[in-house]
């Protein structure tokens, strides 16, 4: 929730009370997309109840594989103070595409791709799951349904169940 002045256009110089931002870094479209994918993060932040409202209590927040080191992966749930409100966190590590990754979720049912770091409107390579991606009943981290990820490289998808009415 902290970022520094200059963070939000990756300035490459450490911010410095005497000195102006780089604002000239913005004419480069990676500068750019990082300043758009900051937006972005604070308006899910914002509109999402599962990210922000039960953040001291262990009842927001859930592993789902804290384990995989040797591909660099972790997913965790957010909870809202309503747990049926919830979102899943993936994170990849590595520069390397994952085809496949079996996660489990909460619950069946469609998971829409609400954020993906590696879109192109960020400057990354549009690998995902955009629109979503159904969960099947097949046990995967001892949770009854579980989804078939594409994970972009250097990356965090957030999938929210998508629910009718």
């Amino acid at each position: 929730k902290l970022l520094f002045m200059g963070g939000d256009i990756a300035q490459w110089h450490e911010w410095d009370a005497e000195g102006e931002l780089q604002w000239d870094l913005l004419q480069w479209e990676t500068h750019q997309g990082v300043k758009k994918l900051v937006a972005d993060l604070n308006r899910v932040y914002r509109d999402e109840p599962a990210l922000h409202q039960v953040d001291f209590d262990a009842a927001g927040f859930e592993w789902i594989d804290c384990h995989n080191y040797a591909d660099s992966i972790l997913a965790y749930v957010r909870r809202a103070e309503d747990p049926e409100d919830f979102l899943v966190v993936v994170c990849n590590f590595t520069p390397v595409p994952r085809s496949e990754y079996r996660l489990g979720v909460p619950e069946g049912g469609w998971y829409r791709e609400i954020m993906n770091t590696d879109s192109t409107y960020y400057g990354g390579s549009n690998v995902g799951n955009f629109p979503g991606i159904m969960a099947e009943r097949r046990e995967s981290h001892g949770r009854p349904y579980s989804v078939a990820l594409t994970l972009p490289p250097l990356s965090v998808v957030i999938l929210k169940p998508h629910r009718e009415g």
